[in-house]
């Protein structure tokens, strides 16, 4: 972050580790995801959303402005709702239908928001349910603004 004042990695309190950010990714109740609409405006709406290992995945329906706006280009950014210690994730969106993913996305959402929904709520004809892999992890604490501004970058092979 040129012009800032960011310390190094071996300056400040140093760089986050993983664990801090996958802890704030699964503690968050609400997710900013970024999408393009087709003219390339860039389109931002809240949902709710489960980190799962290495993916966080979110539901919306399937004529949803976000949805169309994926659908014809998959690359986005999600971040947590939490502006003051931040965890803002770039990938790509990735579409799923099948039958054990679903029930595993609906598992992690009836446990997170105690909900009692079945499978048939992600009904791809309804609701589409995606996943996104971070590609690039960006994150930092308030108390430390200049000290712990951390970047993750993530090959595809995860």
């Amino acid at each position: 972050m040129p012009g800032y004042g960011i310390a190094g990695p071996e300056q400040g309190s140093g760089l986050l580790h993983w664990s801090w950010a996958a802890e704030r990714l699964t503690a968050a109740r609400n997710y900013w995801v970024v999408s393009v609409w087709p003219d390339g405006r860039p389109h931002t709406m809240p949902v709710w959303g489960m980190w799962d290992d290495s993916m966080l995945w979110f539901t919306s329906a399937t004529q949803s402005r976000k949805v169309r706006n994926l659908r014809a280009d998959p690359r986005c950014c999600v971040t947590t709702e939490d502006a003051s210690d931040p965890v803002i994730i770039e990938g790509m969106a990735r579409f799923v239908t099948d039958q054990v993913i679903l029930q595993r996305v609906i598992d992690l959402m009836n446990a997170k928001y105690r909900t009692d929904l079945g499978v048939d709520f992600l009904d791809p004809a309804k609701n589409a349910t995606i996943g996104v892999r971070p590609q690039r992890v960006f994150s930092m604490l308030h108390s430390d603004f200049t000290g712990s501004p951390t970047r993750w970058v993530f090959d595809d092979e995860r």
